[in-house]
């Protein structure tokens, strides 16, 4: 259950921290006192849509000020399947309870939201898993959703339990199997003929790039160097010549080995007479010995050097061949081989994925018979769900001074869907002598209201939820109506917490743990900001009687303590409350 909520900077709220308890929490106070934001509050914290609105303004008297973040937080007795959803979320439990927040604030004039448990950062998606374990929110603005065939389709099919969901589930399998072979069918049909163009294409492409017999990218690279050599053949040759004749032959005087090994000589007899010598000595005959080395390598180059017309032309034609490739399927010749790999990979899979449309129709028709067999399976089974909830749903109504009220869930069989083959539609009839109508077409507000409260309480017997919202769910209703709402709504809270906003004393009379939300202006900033105010038995007889006449007389006085015997005779005869008592409230700090 919800044990406490902790919010700051959020809408008109300041600062608030409020315990709840067990039972029946009731939230009243003036129209548009902010009861609604309290609400809007728990929602949030679990994943609600918010924007940068609810971030709580600065006040023009303080233009400097930092402006505040919001954060909500809200503190959760722990259960074995919120235990269970922390151990697969691998987020530690804190003694107790579970503690979900969430920080909201404007950075460089963008929004950011965080969201934690347990001081963990968890997404949306987690939330979600996490928010259908901990509450369920009911609106009296819910009709309009409550009227949608969608939606009657999906709570009957939540009502239905575990094993209808287990098999809506396996139609959505089936159906997007059936899906995705219509789909290639379609594909076949239309694009068979851009396969085979296509395959052609590649077909061309991979004769020539197989053709080109292209393996090493820097082919070219060396094509051109050695072109370049043989095409230059004779200058390397006479160029090469000129050089050995400077090193080796004596023209224009001495050759240079000569010149370099008559200073050697020199240097060796002029060691006798200084020894200091020898380190010049030794390098000249090792620039000798290297000089003597690159002649005859420069003579073997010379000699070794040939024209070769047949090589010159069989480069030529190679690098022209290369550079046809490259400009086709370059630019350079490793993103040829490249996108030759690539398409090797495209002609494999289109050559695999090709399929006879005999092949094609006798898959499809199996994933229709197996579709078919799916949602039957799962129409017998909402069938049952449907009857069990018309007569539950008929028994939770009959209290609420609906003594004759007739519900049913009509089918009418559709083509197949995701969702199955069924159009769900809730029919109801109030009155004696009313044939039984869609929902849509003949609830009032008043029998809306007590609609979605008995769809509640049915739902209390499947549902894991053990905190139950309900908002202005007896708006519009009359006094003797209101009774009957509010014991249904004391009943609901023998076994699950609820909280309730209400304008009804009736229904106020019978919470367990009372809260005023009101307005208040602070001076001199002149800014408004939300209070919530747990009452004690005596402010418990004034507000019933302001909600009841507007004023604290004596009348209104009387009227509101009569309620709170009637509302103490009641929780007499029903026995204590069952909810598990308050566990402590501890609270882990939430990171900045």
């Amino acid at each position: 259950m919800l044990i406490g909520l902790r919010i700051e900077n959020f809408a008109l709220i300041d600062q608030l921290d409020v315990t709840f308890g067990p039972g029946l929490n009731v939230l009243t106070g003036e129209t548009g006192a902010g009861k609604s934001i309290i609400l809007d509050a728990i929602d949030g914290v679990l994943g609600g849509k918010m924007s940068s609105r609810v971030i709580r303004t600065v006040p023009e008297t303080q233009p400097n000020q930092i402006p505040p973040r919001t954060l909500i937080e809200a503190t959760f007795s722990l259960t074995p399947a919120l235990q269970t959803w922390l151990t697969a979320a691998e987020i530690d439990p804190l003694d107790e309870t579970i503690i979900c927040s969430r920080e909201l604030s404007l950075v460089g004039g963008a929004f950011r939201s965080r969201s934690r448990v347990n001081g963990v950062l968890v997404n949306r998606q987690q939330l979600q898993s996490l928010r259908d374990l901990l509450v369920a929110i009911t609106a009296q603005g819910q009709a309009n959703q409550l009227l949608q065939a969608g939606q009657q389709r999906d709570w009957l099919d939540s009502f239905g339990g575990r094993e209808l969901l287990v098999a809506r589930k396996q139609v959505a399998t089936a159906y997007a199997a059936y899906q995705h072979l219509c789909q290639a069918q379609e594909s076949y049909l239309q694009g068979e003929q851009q396969r085979l163009q296509q395959l052609d294409l590649y077909k061309f492409q991979l004769q020539e790039l197989r053709l080109a017999n292209l393996e090493d990218a820097d082919e070219l690279q060396h094509l051109e160097e050695e072109f370049r050599r043989l095409n230059h053949i004779e200058q390397l040759q006479s160029q090469g010549f000129r050089a050995y004749q400077c090193l080796c032959e004596q023209e224009r005087g001495q050759a240079s080995v000569d010149l370099m090994g008559e200073a050697a000589s020199l240097l060796q007899e002029m060691q006798a007479f200084d020894p200091g010598v020898a380190p010049i000595q030794e390098l000249v005959e090792s620039a000798l010995l290297q000089i003597e080395t690159a002649s005859r390598q420069l003579r073997n180059y010379t000699d070794a050097l040939e024209g070769e017309p047949q090589r010159l032309t069989e480069i030529t034609d190679r690098m022209g061949h290369l550079k046809q490739i490259t400009r086709k399927y370059g630019p350079t010749l490793q993103d040829a081989i490249h996108y030759q790999a690539k398409i090797e990979q495209e002609w494999q899979l289109l050559q695999a994925t090709s399929m006879s449309q005999d092949q094609l129709t006798a898959q499809l028709q199996a994933a229709e018979t197996q579709l078919d067999q799916a949602c039957q399976e799962l129409h017998h089974l909402r069938q049952q769900a449907a009857n069990h909830l018309s007569q539950q749903l008929i028994s939770q109504l009959q209290p609420l001074a609906m003594e004759r009220v007739r519900f049913e869930v009509q089918f009418r069989a559709i083509p197949p869907t995701s969702h199955g083959a069924d159009q769900v539609t809730f029919m109801f009839s109030p009155n004696p002598g009313q044939p039984l109508q869609p929902l849509s077409e003949t609830a009032s507000g008043g029998e809306m209201s007590r609609f979605l409260l008995a769809l509640r309480a049915c739902f209390a017997t499947v549902e894991t939820v053990n905190t139950l919202i309900f908002d202005e769910i007896d708006v519009g209703v009359s006094g003797r109506v209101a009774q009957a709402i509010g014991e249904k709504l004391y009943h609901l809270s023998q076994h699950q917490q609820v909280l309730c906003v209400t304008h009804q004393p009736i229904v106020a009379a019978l919470a367990d743990t009372h809260l005023r939300v009101q307005k208040k202006v602070l001076e001199p900033e002149q800014q408004t900001i939300v209070q919530l105010l747990i009452l004690n038995p005596d402010q418990r007889a004034a507000e019933l009687a302001q909600i009841a006449g507007g004023v604290n007389e004596q009348p209104a006085l009387d009227f509101a303590t009569a309620l709170l015997k009637q509302a103490q005779e009641l929780r007499q005869s029903l026995g204590t409350n069952q909810t598990t008592p308050k566990p402590k409230r501890t609270r882990k700090p939430t990171p900045a």
